[in-house]
């Protein structure tokens, strides 16, 4: 994969050398272009030769802006050079010269680098609020306008030790007052460690019943190498500590029973249950041993291709209202429209089954990884209000 992206790089600058080149009559725009690639593949090389399994966290982040700052630059090339073989056919077709449609290239390729910074400089840290109602016909009378808040895909380690947006996130929820929070996975990158920072803070969440949380693909340390297993184990048993001095509730394939007066309604929370190539740990069976019967019941499962698989349309299911995490709206949105929708059939928002029975709501989550960036996609906090 990085071979054929710097093919297609090369190729890339290239064509642009050779153009300005031939069209400017000074040499300064293509020697610029040149030195400024050679630079950039420097750095890209750098970044891909640097270790990401077993490098610090300071070593990620540093590779994580790396790979940014390349692609950043390589996607407004792209553009640019998209718009130009466009307008080299035009002209070629028409027989005249106009070189109109090649300066919207380059304006647009500059802009789509210009918000892919605003979204790694700024638009990251704004999260947003959304407010919404599910509807459980047989919910308890006492739950009717319960609240939870949803948070999910923190990936702490991107932020280092500086804990100024998981203090606001937490201010901003307590100022919610639910009556729930959850948290529905991938709190770090790849292990425990980088939750340190931040136990004080996220231990700040204040809720009447409690916050509770699940695991997602990246809280397993699976995306570090470790010397035994003994050493991947004691950075799992690390994590479960760690929450619980949060003082969060992690279900680990087992449930709770929420109680409002003399009714009750189950929260069941299952560990990551992935479709490929990520690692299967949960079971719902373990977590709730008979998911057909009249309780009602709200779960917490991490990728939203469980709910997909499992539980959508299944009418041996009984299950209400999953809660998701995980896409990310892969960190893109543009007027309700994310590329994650080429990977995922629920990747953000409320979501019902054919039957009516099962509602899905897939949180976009508030953190970043793979690149430190969300153009659109703004960091989100649901607050989500049951009603009968």
């Amino acid at each position: 994969m990085v071979l054929i992206v710097i093919i297609v790089a090369l190729g890339i600058d290239i064509y642009i050398y050779t153009i300005l080149n031939r069209r400017c009559k000074s040499r300064v725009l293509a020697i610029i272009q040149i030195v400024t690639a050679l630079l950039l593949y420097l750095l890209m090389a750098v970044a891909v030769a640097m270790p990401r399994m077993t490098g610090g966290d300071t070593m990620l982040r540093a590779i994580m802006w790396m790979l940014f700052g390349f692609s950043s630059v390589l996607i407004a090339k792209v553009i640019f050079v998209i718009f130009d073989l466009i307008s080299t056919a035009i002209n070629r077709t028409i027989g005249k010269k106009n070189i109109a449609i090649s300066w919207m290239g380059a304006i647009l390729g500059l802009t789509v680098f210009v918000l892919m910074w605003w979204g790694a400089l700024l638009n990251r840290f704004h999260y947003n609020v959304n407010e919404i109602e599910v509807e459980i016909p047989n919910i308890p009378q006492s739950f009717d306008g319960y609240k939870i808040v949803q948070i999910s895909d923190l990936h702490v380690g991107t932020f280092g030790n500086d804990t100024t947006f998981t203090s606001r996130l937490v201010s901003e929820v307590n100022a919610l007052q639910p009556d729930l929070i959850v948290f529905t996975g991938d709190i770090v990158n790849r292990h425990s460690p980088e939750l340190l920072p931040h136990v004080k803070t996220l231990a700040g969440l204040s809720v009447r019943h409690g916050v509770y949380s699940i695991l997602g693909n990246h809280d397993y340390g699976d995306y570090s190498r470790w010397p035994d297993e003994d050493a991947k184990r004691s950075n799992m048993e690390q994590l479960y500590q760690l929450q619980a001095d949060m003082n969060w509730k992690l279900l680990l394939n087992e449930h709770v029973w929420l109680h409002c007066g003399a009714d009750s309604i189950a929260l069941i929370g299952v560990e990551n249950v992935g479709d490929p190539p990520f690692h299967t740990y949960g079971s719902l069976p373990r977590a709730y041993a008979t998911p057909g019967d009249s309780a009602v019941k709200i779960l917490l499962s991490h990728n939203p291709a469980h709910w997909n698989a499992d539980i959508a349309d299944n009418d041996t299911m009984n299950i209400a209202l999953t809660l998701s995490g995980h896409t990310h709206a892969m960190q893109m949105s543009v007027m309700g429209m994310s590329p994650a929708a080429i990977r995922y059939k629920t990747w953000g928002g409320l979501y019902t089954d054919t039957s009516g029975k099962h509602k899905l709501y897939v949180n976009i989550g508030a953190g970043t990884v793979g690149i430190p960036m969300r153009l659109g996609a703004t960091p989100e906090i649901t607050l989500i209000t049951l009603r009968r």
